[in-house]
């Protein structure tokens, strides 16, 4: 049997300098859900295809059952956990409860994350593969919704909510920006 090489790293995790002695095997989520007890990033698939586990590294979404610890040394993460702030939800996470975005749960915290992702790489301009004109920003619409969301499965089937959070979402950030 091979003996584990153990590597020193740091995280921030939800604004929290983490210094973790960890093997370097360890999966972002591993460390995250075992080592931190950050336990909201589910393991799903554990084969990067539900989504269950995504999380904001270094602002952009990530499975994290894909992501090896080591190799996101000094990364800023956020889980779930990190997007209410002083107490208060975060304005996608009002709107799953609003729209009644989720049933068993199982898949939220990752939509969660998933859906901040969505609403902050539409805000840069980036677009996906249903953006029809690539020279101007973004609409959030239906479609570009769905597209976007499309990497986070839900068993249980609220996409109609999940995708009327996202929108509604959408529309606060836009009309906080205004």
């Amino acid at each position: 049997m091979d003996t584990p090489e153990y590597a020193d790293i740091a995280l921030v995790v939800n604004g929290t300098e983490h210094r973790l002695r960890i093997d370097t095997r360890a999966s972002l989520l591993d460390v995250l859900r075992e080592d931190l007890g950050l336990t909201g990033s589910k393991k799903g698939c554990d084969h990067g295809q539900c989504g269950a586990c995504t999380v904001l590294l270094d602002g952009r979404r990530a499975n994290g059952c894909l992501a090896l610890a080591v190799a996101h040394d000094g990364a800023d993460v956020v889980t779930v956990e990190g997007l209410a702030q002083d107490g208060r939800l975060s304005p996608v996470q009002e709107a799953f409860i609003e729209q009644d975005a989720f049933q068993c749960g199982y898949c939220t915290p990752g939509q969660l994350c998933s859906a901040t992702g969505v609403l902050d790489e539409a805000e840069r301009g980036w677009p996906s593969a249903v953006t029809d004109d690539l020279g101007s920003d973004p609409s959030l619409d239906d479609d570009e919704i769905r597209e976007r969301m499309s990497g986070n499965l839900c068993r249980c089937g609220a996409y109609a909510g999940i995708v009327a959070a996202v929108r509604q979402a959408a529309r606060k950030r836009e009309a906080a920006e205004a």
